[in-house]
């Protein structure tokens, strides 16, 4: 993977959806001849996105048994907006169909609950020692831990959104509005 499109993994339901996050910064090399003056995520990156986040559910409800998961198909794909630096494209893909090499999916890129993609499209998956060469089993071990890695980075969020959410479950007392201990003076 080149391009890592997706910053966050918020959800996964192993077997059936995914969402994730795209934060899209002013920083990324592309936005600079695309276009000068007026910067916008390309349609073609928004597919690669969700394609993206459908192949992270494929290794998570396999367990990375494949090192190479690539678009086979994207049908019946639309674009709504412009997606804009500083601005949050939340990716869900749903599994419709998942065959012994091939999977369906449906996904749709959201901002604000606006359409900016939306569409169908069919990842295949594979190693490189299946189709390539037999001697490529290093090469396929390497590249599914590199992707573990990544896929942890992910999932994991940072330790302030974790605790946020472990506060608004209840599961953790807010330091602010924890009770102070009383101290004699």
């Amino acid at each position: 993977m080149r391009f890592v499109l997706i910053d966050r993994i918020l959800e996964v339901k192993t077997g059936q959806s995914l969402i994730a996050v795209k934060n899209l910064s002013l920083a990324e090399e592309y936005l600079a001849d695309h276009f000068p003056g007026f910067p916008v995520m390309p349609g073609v990156l928004m597919l690669e996105a969700l394609t993206q986040a459908g192949a992270w559910l494929i290794r998570d409800m396999e367990d990375f048994a494949h090192s190479v998961v690539l678009l086979k198909q994207a049908k019946t794909i639309k674009y709504g907006s412009f997606v804009e630096p500083g601005r949050q494209l939340e990716l869900r893909v749903e599994l419709t169909n998942h065959g012994e090499r091939d999977s369906l999916f449906k996904g749709v890129g959201l901002i604000d609950g606006q359409e900016m993609v939306k569409g169908r499209f069919t990842l295949t998956r594979y190693n490189l020692r299946e189709e390539r060469d037999p001697a490529l089993h290093a090469t396929d071990a390497a590249l599914v831990a590199g992707l573990r890695d990544l896929y942890a980075t992910l999932r994991k969020g940072s330790v302030g959104a974790r605790a946020m959410l472990k506060i608004a479950s209840g599961a953790l007392e807010s330091p602010a509005l924890a009770p102070h201990a009383e101290h004699g003076m």
